[in-house]
């Protein structure tokens, strides 16, 4: 058997070691650079010869451990999974750019951190069990906890210990879910699952309901939908900048496990229990989308704005993957990309503000001198507009894709409205963020912040700017791949359509030979 689909979880793992290694000897922080920048040259090595692999509708299965059963843990490789690689590994090449700018040096241990980060997000990618999913959760959780807390102090350290209760919380849910699950159908491989959830005595139904519901509860925790949402904006406007901006894809990581839990395991063949949770999801969907739209709109800090336009990013997939058709969900996968790399590129625009107006920070309600403020302004232009979904940049063409998607019938008109309602607010909200941060300035001399001067400012060291640039960059080569990306796309959602090829394919699937 090819062993290509373990490579993404290993690599990070032996880079994590190694840059622990190296952490107190000479010359150590360029030392832990050059083993996270190697670490990540392999993982895009990998994730190309995957992506290969998956292209032509490929399902790849690696058994680990080699259970006759072959109801072992398994990795499992579809195009949706390789998509997900890719989308992390990008965010993260930008991600280490911003913080070998000097951050890292700051932050005890970020490298270690960083790729336990990323081994956790590639193996919940690539897990198809369910409980080495919860496994996974929480290595990429540790791991976001360390990076949230290092080198913190008050404000940071307030919102990391609320981060870190709602998680556990979450966690605990998710291990009582597991077991009810378990202890009802034998098993937690998600393509077994799907075939005994089909088979489940009548007697049995409501309780693998229970134990289903508490999953998406625990996932929907994770994707920061309402009610379970108010962990989100705090967490994210505290973080540091690189840290914010690699945060962008951990909600991401919750609608994935929803997508994938609902329609492999509760998919069109699982009987009485097809589709139970989607009715909830599209309303919860739309009236977060509402909710973040207003918070966009009462930000008083442009990292806060960006943290309630992940939140919104969220809620708009919500509705496109509740509606559960292949033009929506190719339409949200395609958007999920755009949001992804967009708000991370605000938080680090958020990053850059701050650091030239000093004391004021990134602060609305604060008017001071921008120095420099050129650059900072246009980087803030290419991001708003692609945020706000106007032409030509990636936001219009995910919003466009997903409401010509949207199916005829009642709900319709309210789609429409929502997402074009809370479009033009968040519109409205960047603009006022936009003139009251680069256009309504005044002399550095007149400008005072609660009676004291403003700091000198910081200048930015051009790392921080090349990973903005590259962030916003991949958005435009969005647009202009815009066409084999929703080939990929539409495929990646048709397959997630037919999940009788998944489960096939694990269940006929020999163990590999030893070697």
């Amino acid at each position: 058997m090819n062993h290509l689909p373990l490579l993404p979880i290993l690599i990070p793992l032996f880079a994590a070691a190694l840059a622990l290694f190296f952490e107190h000897r000479r010359f150590g922080m360029a030392a832990q650079r050059v083993v996270s920048w190697l670490s990540l040259a392999a993982m895009l090595g990998v994730t190309c010869l995957l992506v290969a692999r998956v292209a032509d509708g490929q399902i790849l299965v690696y058994l680990l451990g080699d259970w006759p059963s072959r109801l072992g843990i398994s990795l499992m490789l579809d195009r949706l999974s390789v998509l997900m690689l890719a989308l992390g590994l990008l965010l993260a090449v930008a991600v280490l750019l911003h913080a070998c700018a000097g951050w890292d040096r700051r932050a005890p241990h970020f490298h270690t951190f960083f790729q336990l980060q990323l081994m956790g997000l590639n193996g919940a990618f690539l897990t198809g069990d369910v409980f080495n999913l919860f496994v996974f959760f929480e290595v990429l959780l540790i791991a976001s906890y360390g990076l949230m807390l290092s080198g913190g102090r008050g404000e940071r350290m307030r919102a990391g210990f609320h981060y870190v209760a709602f998680n556990v919380a979450a966690s605990t849910l998710l291990l009582i879910a597991l077991g009810l699950l378990y202890g009802l159908l034998g098993t937690l491989n998600m393509a077994e699952l799907a075939v005994r959830v089909s088979q489940a005595p009548a007697q049995d139904l409501r309780l693998i309901e229970a134990a289903g519901g508490l999953l998406i509860v625990v996932f929907c925790a994770k994707a920061a939908l309402l009610p379970l949402y108010l962990w989100l904006p705090e967490t994210y406007t505290h973080a540091p900048a690189s840290v914010a901006a690699l945060f962008a894809i951990m909600t991401k990581v919750g609608l994935y496990a929803v997508l994938r839990i609902n329609l492999l395991v509760f998919g069109a063949a699982a009987g009485p229990l097809s589709g139970f949770a989607w009715h909830w999801l599209l309303p919860l969907g739309v009236v977060t989308l509402v909710m973040a739209s207003l918070g966009v709109l009462a930000a008083t800090r442009l990292r806060l704005l960006a943290s309630y336009l992940v939140l919104a990013s969220a809620a708009t997939l919500f509705i496109a993957f509740a509606l559960a058709r292949a033009e929506t969900i190719s339409a949200g996968l395609y958007y999920l990309a755009h949001s992804t790399f967009a708000g991370a590129a605000l938080f680090l625009i958020a990053d850059l503000v701050q650091r030239r107006r000093g004391e004021a920070g990134d602060r609305k309600d604060v008017v001071v001198e921008l120095p420099d403020k050129t650059l900072p302004a246009l980087l803030f232009l290419v991001a708003a507009v692609s945020l706000a979904g106007l032409p030509p940049l990636s936001g219009f063409v995910g919003k466009l894709l997903l409401l010509a998607a949207v199916p005829a019938g009642a709900t319709t008109l309210w789609i429409w409205l929502a997402v074009l309602g809370t479009g033009f607010m968040t519109l409205v909200g960047l603009a006022r963020a936009g003139t009251r941060l680069f256009w309504r300035v005044e002399p550095a001399s007149e400008t005072r912040t609660g009676g004291d001067a403003v700091l000198p400012h910081a200048p930015a060291r051009a790392l921080e700017t090349a990973a903005t640039v590259l962030l916003l960059g991949y958005g435009v080569a969005m647009v202009l791949a815009a066409a084999p990306i929703l080939r990929y796309l539409q495929a990646t959602a048709t397959q997630l359509q037919v999940p009788a090829d998944y489960v096939e394919q694990l269940r006929a699937g020999e163990p590999r030979t030893p070697r």
